[in-house]
């Protein structure tokens, strides 16, 4: 078959319009060095100057049902096309769904993020719907195809990820999922549940630095297993335990205040990092203990922007997550008496790693080193617990230890070299935040981009008319929020 290119004098804007498109083109293949993408060039071509398929072939339809209805079949099919392409390498639309950010971003911020400031990753799950994360709206059910699964890459961005940043990225935990149960960590889920029957029926046993290393994986082992099992027999309450791969795992936003190759410790709610403090952010809030009876008027609760949620906290005994300022006027205004005690922390077998015992809670944790990539760690039965699951599961190594010895893929080594770099990170909302002090590190090919501003706010204790939209924070830029 022949291929009939149109007269170039009297068909000049159409070459011209291909041309522009194809110079694009080439540029973003070059910048994704994606050379497949070649094979679309063909059907480049074809659109504006060859036209041997027949694209709009509906609108010479003598059926006026088939030409509306294929008009809006394109129109979808188009728009789902430069959403995918768009979310995919540009910019994503996202909203604070839980308040580990109170009070730097709010439950109810719509946020443009965006893919170029730390660079794209090229598509890990191709084969998904665009406008969702991993499970189709309404009906359910997973939104993406596992298969194929491509090899982390990464575009070269603006630039890296900075300390202090706020940063979104996929859940690193979530690689498994109780689906009734989304929004909790799996892993700390089954192991609490195990350790709380145990209690039960007597075989508990706690875990102390001073318990051998093998005795401490087998408690571990042993609780989870439990834990494992009644979650899987109780689909009616759990609902099915499901994997998601690395880029369809939930978007979660926290601040990075740890960067590969720098060692974090946290003594009394202050982050040192190699020995020098880490400024708070201006936001930082901390859980107080307060009487459960306490109320606060709907005039203090606007002014100070007390959200419901941190009064059902209240209620429940938890404490009040306050920051400094809003502490301060609540106890000058009457509310509470001064110097609240703080509420009980997190401590011991709630946080990272649960396989490891350790006399840390969330104000007192670490030291940890946080892994770079290139940079080799020395060993020990000691510190494998924190560095086992970078290993084995983020890096896809097989790692055992038999007697006193580690293995790696096989043979017995004394060090690890990362291949990844990783990063820490936590909510200014310190003591209401799932961040890493319960789950760990998150690997570079979990980042999927920086928030840049505000473009919606909308508050979800008030009503349309009674200050749902917080027209206060509309286009404000999340750089500019302390």
């Amino acid at each position: 078959m022949s291929i009939n290119f149109p007269d170039f004098k009297s068909h000049k804007a159409a070459y011209v319009k291909c041309g522009v498109v194809l110079l694009l083109y080439f540029a973003f293949l070059f910048w994704v060095g994606s050379w497949w993408g070649l094979l679309v060039v063909p059907f480049i071509i074809d659109i504006y100057l060859t036209k041997i398929i027949k694209w709009t072939w509906w609108k010479q339809s003598s059926s006026r049902t088939t030409r509306v209805v294929m008009s809006w079949v394109d129109a979808i099919v188009f728009a789902l096309t430069a959403i995918y392409f768009l979310n995919q390498f540009f910019f994503q639309n996202f909203v604070i769904p839980s308040s580990s950010l109170e009070k730097t971003l709010l439950t109810g911020d719509y946020l443009l993020v965006s893919k170029l400031s730390y660079g794209p990753r090229i598509p890990q799950t191709p084969l998904t719907m665009p406008l969702t994360q991993n499970t189709m709206p309404l009906i359910g059910g997973k939104s993406y195809l596992g298969w194929p699964q491509w090899e982390y890459r990464r575009v070269k961005g603006l630039g890296q990820v900075e300390l202090n940043d706020i940063v979104v990225f996929n859940y690193p935990s979530g690689d498994t999922v109780a689906t009734k149960h989304i929004d909790q960590d799996f892993y700390g889920m089954a192991y609490s549940i195990g350790s709380g029957m145990s209690a039960q029926n007597g075989t508990y046993k706690p875990l102390t630095p001073d318990m051998p290393y093998a005795e401490q994986q087998a408690e571990y082992a042993r609780r989870y297993a439990i834990g494992r099992e009644v979650i899987d027999n109780n689909p009616e309450e759990f609902g099915q335990v499901i994997t998601h791969p690395t880029d369809r795992r939930e978007n979660y936003v926290k601040r990075c205040v740890g960067l590969p190759g720098q060692t974090l410790e946290i003594k009394n709610d202050i982050i040192y990092l190699d020995g020098k403090a880490n400024p708070q952010p201006e936001n930082v809030q901390y859980r107080y203990a307060v009487p459960a009876s306490l109320q606060i008027d709907d005039e203090t609760k606007r002014e100070l922007n007390i959200t419901n949620e941190e009064l059902q906290y209240v209620e429940m005994g938890a404490g009040f997550p306050m920051t400094e300022h809003v502490k301060n006027e609540l106890v000058k205004r009457g509310f509470i008496a001064p110097n609240p005690e703080r509420a009980p922390l997190a401590a011991g077998d709630e946080l990272y790693p649960l396989n490891m015992a350790k006399n840390w809670t969330s104000a007192n944790y670490g030291p940890v080193w946080i892994p770079k990539k290139g940079a080799k760690l020395k060993l020990t039965l000691k510190n494998l617990p924190i560095y086992e699951r970078p290993i084995r599961v983020y890096e896809g190594n097989q790692l055992e230890v038999k007697g006193n010895k580690i293995y790696i893929n096989g043979k017995a080594t004394d060090s690890y070299t990362f291949k990844m770099d990783y990063y820490w990170m936590m909510g200014d909302n310190r003591d209401n935040s799932a961040d890493s002090r319960f789950w760990g590190f998150v690997p570079e090919d979990h980042i999927v981009g920086k928030p840049l501003f505000v473009w919606l706010s909308l508050n979800p204790d008030y009503g349309l008319f009674d200050g749902k939209i917080r027209w206060g924070r509309l286009f404000k830029w999340v750089s500019g929020i302390k």
